[in-house]
């Protein structure tokens, strides 16, 4: 069993319950999953045993009950029976922008200390704790870091605020003999995936990417929280540099590079919405103009992500693997200790290490003589 702790009772999350529930529930399906076992794990064996917020709708209730709490609008997918695990009040630091008060609405429940919230991840025996909270938390992602840290338990940082790939933290799981993947998941066929995959795809033909955006709009309070323009440095940062990475010169590249969230539009609710421009200079420096719409769920994105990460984690802490391994983050986040020029690139490396260290991944989503071949 890969047992899971969440900071951040929000959509994400929401969705990633609903979604190990539907595949407990489907017995032998495994359409829609990228791998379907890990290290001898099916997402089935996924439990949810801890759970953090700060919203006074969801703090004291019953998980089953805080993921449908407003401000969340993730659809019902499945109808979840009581889980037993009643959501713990966190600490609030930075993790509720001044105009997302009224939407999150702080509880004024005691916050605990750092001490307590590590001793309470050992005694729920908690294998991997998931940092889903808003954008632009930066002091409360280092804070809940620094807790997984301390229990020596995994953490996964799902948002792009840098702990795997600031070298202070990983020293510090290392210490503790405890492994931190990330930074900023990137979704199962999200606008990052796409993007980086267009730009790839331009190198590999020969030509050379001249300028390209990617604009994001969506409806839910993720959105919301990204108008305020302060919380998103990190954000731009992570986006565009997954982009340049599959690029011969990135810190070049990312001066012709944007991506970023561009909009909140209220009525898109969960649906979000991505527009994706590539210019590029082809045979004879002709130009190659693409235009891409892209329309998906977009915590469906992060969820199938997840089960796969959180998998990978609990296998690699099980081989004594600590600190801040690149290759195990390079396939799934938008900004890991070590960017990979494309995603077979990174997948390739993945298979391989996992192989050297003895675990099992199925289904191989390469060709055996591409990721054998080092």
């Amino acid at each position: 069993m890969v047992r899971v702790g969440i900071v951040g009772v929000g959509n994400v999350a929401s969705m990633f319950v609903q979604g190990v529930e539907f595949y407990r529930r489907s017995p032998g399906y495994t359409g829609g999953l990228i791998h379907a076992n890990i290290g001898g794990y099916e997402v089935r064996d996924i439990r949810v045993v801890y759970a953090i917020d700060v919203s006074r709708h969801k703090v004291g209730r019953d998980l089953s009950e805080a993921l449908f709490a407003k401000p969340n609008m993730v659809p019902r997918l499945v109808e979840l029976p009581e889980t037993g695990v009643v959501v713990r009040m966190g600490r609030v630091l930075d993790g509720v922008a001044e105009h997302m008060v009224e939407e999150f609405d702080p509880s004024d429940e005691r916050q605990p200390a750092l001490e307590e919230l590590a001793e309470e991840l050992g005694s729920h025996s908690v294998d991997v704790l998931i940092n889903l909270l808003p954008v632009g938390s930066r002091e409360a992602t280092g804070f809940y870091a620094e807790v997984a840290a301390r229990a020596g338990v995994a953490f996964v940082n799902a948002i792009p605020e840098f702990v795997a790939s600031d070298p202070r933290y990983p020293r510090l799981f290392e210490e503790r003999g405890a492994l931190v993947l990330g930074d900023d998941i990137k979704g199962q066929l999200g606008s990052t995936a796409v993007h980086r995959a267009l730009a790839s795809l331009v190198t590999m033909r020969g030509g050379e990417v001249v300028e390209s955006y990617q604009l994001n709009v969506g409806g839910n309070t993720d959105f919301k929280n990204m108008l305020d323009q302060r919380r998103l440095d990190s954000k731009r940062v992570s986006k565009t540099m997954a982009v340049a990475t599959t690029q011969p010169a990135p810190e070049r590249a990312a001066d012709r590079i944007y991506a970023g969230p561009s909009g909140y539009v209220p009525f898109l609710g969960n649906t979000k919405v991505s527009y994706v421009y590539v210019k590029a200079s082809g045979f004879a420096g002709l130009p190659v103009t693409i235009d891409l719409k892209l329309t998906v769920d977009d915590k469906a994105m992060a969820a199938a992500v997840l089960v796969d990460v959180v998998r990978l984690a609990k296998a690699l802490a099980e081989r004594g693997v600590c600190g801040s391994p690149g290759w195990a983050s390079s396939f799934y986040f938008k900004h890991p200790p070590e960017p990979a020029r494309s995603d077979e690139e990174a997948l390739s490396t993945l298979y391989g290490k996992l192989d050297e260290l003895g675990i099992s991944i199925e289904p191989r989503r390469l060709p055996d003589w591409i990721w054998k071949r080092g």
